[in-house]
């Protein structure tokens, strides 16, 4: 049993600095990933909490945190990618020292976990998945519309896929149910109500709004929950060589089929449902879920090779019109012209954090951990190779790859390639894969429409970055200009009084908790605003 409350470190993730608390003196490391709202003191007021946590940390070195923007973390100044998440995590790590860890993935906190799981096999000893999902089916612009119409466009997307869609299809119920929490998101949060959807079992809508409005403001909920509906994170997922246990609940108001439709993508996972409805791993059979992760951890499982595949984004450039280059300059001063593009983008490649493999003759094939980086830095040098009077293109992609000693290989760098032969002079192409990767990133694309890749099976949707920038009135301007605000501007001055008494005596707000009077389910928005306020 934990006698008191873990003391709340900083730890750094660039400029800003992330709350964390580490526990427990089990053999296993574990990251504790949390859903789109956390707050590392105040959830230990939560009895269900604490009595999973402390059950948890009899096997397990546990680490919780604060992703930036909520809780005690720092507000951040606009919305967060999915490679921000992922560093956040990763910084976490290395400030606990944590070398190779289980990363334990909740609702939002799935994309990040497993996006950080591919990159960094070697840093992960595990994955597990609570009530999380690889894309949400119904899109941020479906709150409004008829659940019938919002489930025929979803059908209608699917396309060839059609025929494996129908094995994960929602329910109108279930589409009902996330447009009712997409609604309190945007409208009434602070109120419990967006809670009360996610955690039904809680009695206590007062203390529901009281965390809502501690955990996150208003701004920043949106910006994360719209950007949570726009990722897409299925082609990572049979690239995930580490174990994995993904359990979902079955009436979660996150579809129990995303949970299973990561179980069958993922290669060799494990699944586990659950009876219930509530979003979190300590309110829903903890117990079942407790011993199941202990079993997947602690029991015998041969983990296979992963040392030389990882994740990886490939950028190719090529040099347009090189032979008339040279006819026209003469070789010497070609040469000249090649060699200093070549520290350029030797340059901006570590300047953006990738890494040079080889030249290719005409250009170059780099590698870096995350697309918005490659994109960046494509950019870059489209901008200085004009510089110089000449013309690049580039193609991108993300994907698994074969790590070797001074070279890269796999399916992967053969999609990219291709992609660098459909793309025009001056264009940066790349795959459906990095645009679904890049949400919040202020990165605006054209599609380039469907095409078949020589040698690669299927027909890929490319897109080409816009190199005006951002679109304005644009989704992704939209979302990349969203208020972020910390969470405090919402805070009322009694939530101000329970925060310090969550931090200096926790035992009193379980009490508390215990003794909270149950709510009607069928009490109005407005009245549940009633409540909080008083």
């Amino acid at each position: 049993m934990l006698e008191a409350m873990a003391e709340t470190s900083y730890a750094p993730c660039g400029e800003l600095s992330l709350a964390y608390q580490v526990f427990g003196d089990g053999p296993v490391e574990l990251v504790f990933v949390g859903p789109m709202v956390s707050h590392v003191e105040l959830f230990w007021a939560m009895p269900e909490f604490k009595a999973f946590f402390e059950q948890l940390a009899t096997f397990c070195r546990v680490v919780l945190f604060d992703k930036a923007g909520l809780g005690l973390s720092d507000p951040v100044p606009k919305v967060r990618t999915l490679d921000d998440r992922a560093a956040e995590i990763e910084a976490v790590m290395d400030a606990v020292g944590f070398e190779k860890t289980v990363l334990f993935g909740m609702s939002e906190g799935g994309p990040a976990s497993i996006l950080l799981a591919a990159k960094r096999p070697q840093r992960t000893r595990a994955l597990i998945l609570y009530g999380s999902y690889p894309t949400m089916a119904a899109g941020w612009d479906d709150f409004d519309r008829d659940p019938a119409e919002a489930l025929a466009d979803v059908i209608s997307e699917a396309g060839e896929d059609e025929a494996e869609f129908e094995q994960y299809m929602l329910s109108i119920e279930q589409i009902t149910r996330l447009q009712e929490l997409g609604r309190a998101i945007r409208s009434v949060w602070g109120t419990g109500t967006t809670a009360k959807c996610m955690f039904p079992s809680v009695r206590s809508m007062r203390q529901l709004a009281m965390f809502e409005r501690m955990c996150a403001s208003p701004g920043m909920i949106r910006a994360i929950v719209e950007s949570a509906f726009r990722i897409d994170v299925r082609p990572i997922l049979p690239t995930i060589t580490v174990p994995t246990l993904v359990i979902h609940a079955r009436e979660d108001t996150i579809p129990v089929q995303c949970g299973r439709y990561l179980a069958d993508h993922i290669p060799g996972a494990r699944y586990l449902e659950v009876d219930g409805a509530d979003h979190a791993p300590w309110m829903t059979e903890p117990d079942a879920i407790l011993t199941g992760t202990e079993e997947f951890l602690t029991g015998s499982h041969a983990a296979p090779s992963q040392s030389h595949r990882a994740l990886r984004t490939v950028l190719f450039t090529d040099m347009v019109a090189s032979t008339e280059h040279a006819a026209a300059t003469g070789d010497e001063r070609w040469r000249a012209v090649l060699q200093r593009f070549g520290e350029i983008t030797t340059e901006l490649t570590d300047q953006f954090g990738g890494a040079v493999v080889k030249s290719t003759g005409d250009g170059h094939l780099a590698t870096f951990d995350g697309p918005t980086q490659a994109i960046r830095c494509a950019e870059a040098l489209r901008s200085d190779a004009e510089t110089l009077g000449i013309e690049i293109r580039a193609g991108i992609h993300t994907g698994e790859c074969e790590l070797l000693d001074n070279d890269i290989g796999g399916i992967a760098v053969h999609i990219a390639a291709r992609i660098l032969g459909q793309a025009c002079v001056g264009e940066i192409l790349v795959s459906r894969t990095v645009r679904d990767l890049v949400v919040g990133s202020g990165t605006s694309f054209e599609d380039h429409g469907g095409v078949e890749l020589r040698g690669v099976p299927g027909t890929w949707q490319l897109l080409a970055v816009d190199r005006h920038g951002t679109r304005s009135g644009s989704a992704e301007a939209e979302l990349a200009s969203m208020s972020t605000p910390g969470p405090r501007t919402a805070m009322h001055r009694s939530d101000r009084a329970v925060e310090v008494m969550a931090r200096r005596t926790p035992w009193i707000l379980r009490g508390f908790a215990r003794l909270a009077p149950a709510t009607s389910r069928s009490e109005t928005p407005s009245g549940v605003a009633e409540t909080a306020r008083s």
